[in-house]
């Protein structure tokens, strides 16, 4: 096991040191004069990968595991604050390399793609809700699957049928999943353009004549179930 994760680690140094070379404008801006990182933007990335493959959550957790199994593939690894900053840091740089490993897997060029929205709560009570720093940015919305109302934001997002992430959102509870999914699309604009005829399938929630309109227009066909008082729609045997 030792040895194979020696192996996806390196592996995954090589191919995010090569982008790097390649698409210097992706690492974070530094000043021309100054003290360069011991540890490289391409090892921080890599780290960053292996815990969220290994199924790390705690930074410590994972930093003593470095420090015991990988020692010898990552000679400097910054205590806990340190590496926290470098990674808040390096948000783009780990957005962007994600979107590459990504379109390196056969998943990447699945046909077909799942497009939902989940709660992500909060806070559970009216304290909270004054004293946060997400006060302001976080909303009381309404959860249909569990019939309950929360307090928090609402994680959006476009898969494939393997689970593999194509597009992501972060927004309060309230947000319109169908505007949020545009915003997506337009955001990164090359993804739904390199796809023409790419299907996206979505809950009874995607739903409205302008907005089945715009996918249209991206050459993105909508598959949904039919909503009350609607005729049957193409795709129904799907649901």
């Amino acid at each position: 096991m030792k040895t194979d994760l020696d192996t996806l680690a390196t592996a995954l140094y090589a191919r995010i040191d090569d982008e790097l070379k390649a698409s210097p404008w992706l690492a974070p801006w530094r000043p021309a004069a100054g003290i360069a990182p011991t540890l490289s933007d391409a090892e921080l990335v890599t780290l960053a990968v292996m815990s969220a493959l290994l199924g790390y959550t705690s930074e410590r957790r994972w930093l003593r595991r470095v420090e015991r199994d990988f020692a010898r593939l990552f000679p400097y690894v910054p205590q806990q604050s340190g590496c926290n900053k470098r990674l808040r840091g390096a948000s783009s740089l780990i957005t962007s390399m994600i979107r590459i490993l990504a379109a390196d897997t056969s998943l990447w060029n699945d046909d077909v793609w799942p497009v939902d929205s989940t709660p992500v709560g909060c806070g559970c009570s009216r304290e909270t809700t004054k004293r946060s720093d997400l006060a302001g940015w976080a909303q009381y919305g309404y959860c249909a699957s569990h019939s309950r109302y929360f307090w928090g934001l609402r994680l959006h997002l476009v898969c494939t049928l393997g689970g593999l992430p194509i597009l992501f959102a972060l927004t309060g509870a309230k947000a319109d999943e169908r505007e949020t999914l545009r915003d997506m699309l337009d955001t990164a604009p090359d993804i739904a353009a390199a796809r023409p005829g790419q299907t996206i399938i979505g809950d009874k929630n995607y739903y409205g004549r302008e907005f089945e309109h715009d996918l249209t227009e991206r050459h993105l066909e909508l598959l949904r179930p039919a909503r009350k008082g609607e005729a049957e729609r193409a795709g129904a045997h799907l649901f």
